[in-house]
């Protein structure tokens, strides 16, 4: 359980959020991942109680990470911390670059009432000191997203090559999940051929070729961060809290 800051301790609030992170280090082990409140507004208020809410985040079936406030206006929550592509890879095996891995993610309403959903997806990369790598391309790293155009909308002004922004174009209801969002991952085998040379010629005549390739030692991190807005005043709740315009109509959401 854990306490949120002191604004939040008021019976009224709009949206939560979690996010989660997790580095895989090329040809070698799986990282871990992490759970925590980055966002709540408090510009915009309801009726709705923060204990109404709560989001999990699924992978292949199984709830990896959650947040879900106690059934008591007191400031407290249950918190789940999970391992994104924790049994992705067999015991010694290595990651093969251009293969597909399993990588389902959804999102489950585990709070009492009906929810808006927003993802959003980070793609980037760390260096072997853990600091990120602007250099290189996010794009070799393939999430391959599923349902866009359906169930799930990209907000393409919000999007980045580093970040996608994702809405759940259907009302969340409690207890239910939404449609897959993701379904694989892949690392491009591109990268094996992102390298550089130096060419040294000695005083013994000989040539020397150094080969450093770009990728060599880095690890590629997907983040996922899902956010959750109460169904009363969802127009208004989502413009507070997301900076974004959409439109509600017959529970279906509409980005302007």
């Amino acid at each position: 359980m854990g306490k949120i800051k002191k604004f939040l301790k008021s019976p009224q609030a709009t949206v939560i959020a979690f996010g989660m992170a997790v580095g895989l280090l090329l040809l070698s082990s799986v990282g871990g991942a992490r759970a925590a409140l980055n966002y709540v507004s408090d510009y915009y208020t309801s009726r709705m109680q923060l204990f109404d809410i709560g989001v999990t985040l699924v992978e292949n079936g199984k709830d990896v990470s959650s947040r879900d406030y106690g059934d008591k206006a007191d400031g407290n929550w249950d918190e789940k911390k999970g391992k994104l592509l924790e049994n992705m890879l067999g015991e010694g095996e290595k990651l093969k670059l251009g293969k597909k891995y399993k990588e389902e993610l959804n999102v489950k309403n585990s709070g009492t009432i009906d929810q808006y959903v927003r993802v959003n997806v980070y793609k980037y990369w760390l260096d072997k000191d853990g600091k990120k790598m602007t250099g290189l391309s996010p794009e070799l790293i393939h999430l391959n997203l599923v349902n866009i155009g359906s169930d799930w909308v990209v907000d393409e002004e919000a999007s980045t090559t580093e970040r996608t922004v994702l809405y759940y174009t259907k009302l969340l209801k409690q207890n239910k999940s939404t449609s897959l969002f993701a379904d694989s991952l892949m690392v491009d085998g591109a990268i094996a051929s992102k390298a550089t040379q130096t060419v040294t010629k000695g005083k013994d005549g000989y040539t020397t070729i150094k080969t450093v390739y770009d990728y060599n030692g880095v690890q590629f991190c997907v983040e996922a961060k899902v956010d959750a807005v109460q169904d009363h005043n969802a127009e208004d709740a989502i413009w507070s809290a997301w900076g974004r315009k959409v439109s509600i109509s017959n529970q279906t959401l509409k980005l302007k």
